[in-house]
């Protein structure tokens, strides 16, 4: 099995997935600054650009985890992020997460980000699992994990504390033998 070192890119009808960069950062920074992304995301850290860019710039040296930005083909803007972390070499497993800047959001580019990073961590990389959390009031993220073939596997209850209330996370995951998905 491989490990993140490798950053490929990969293609779809709608989007590319690439390796991420520190040019990317303006693009990035409306993601980072929209109140209602830090919510859905329950992304208590603010980041200024210095700091996003120190990060972005330091992704492709990364073996342990893959950060992608996801380039509308239509216009060749990057409109979010695509990301595999939390590698567990030894159970062939690891996490999801993407994010979107507002002009990227509500136009199905995620489900196809989604499956095409997917289905890399299964074909590209072997991995058995892939996983994510997704909170109780994003219900339009769940739906799109959904048809990615994400299965809910349980409830972290209580899970973020957003403005002094309680929110439950749900686990989902998709395993090798059930992708593809339709």
């Amino acid at each position: 099995m491989a490990d993140f070192s490798h950053k490929p890119t990969l293609t779809g009808e709608r989007v590319i997935l690439r390796p991420v960069t520190e040019a990317d950062v303006p693009a990035l920074l409306p993601m980072f600054e929209d109140p209602e992304n830090a919510r859905l995301t329950g992304m208590h850290t603010e980041f200024d650009e210095p700091a996003l860019r120190t990060w972005y710039g330091s992704r492709g040296s990364r073996d342990d985890r893959l950060d992608l930005a996801v380039v509308e083909r239509a216009t060749g803007a990057v409109v979010g992020e695509a990301v595999l972390t939390e590698w567990d070499e030894a159970n062939e497993s690891c996490a999801f997460r993407i994010c979107f800047a507002p002009a990227g959001i509500g136009r199905g580019l995620g489900t196809e980000a989604t499956r095409l990073i997917v289905g890399h961590a299964f074909e590209g990389l072997g991995l058995h699992r892939v996983w994510l959390e997704v909170y109780a009031f994003n219900p339009r993220a769940r739906r799109a994990y959904e048809k990615a073939g994400f299965t809910a596997e349980g409830v972290l209850r209580g899970a973020l504390l957003w403005e002094g209330e309680r929110v439950d996370a749900t686990v989902m995951s998709i395993l090798a033998p059930e992708w593809p998905t339709a």
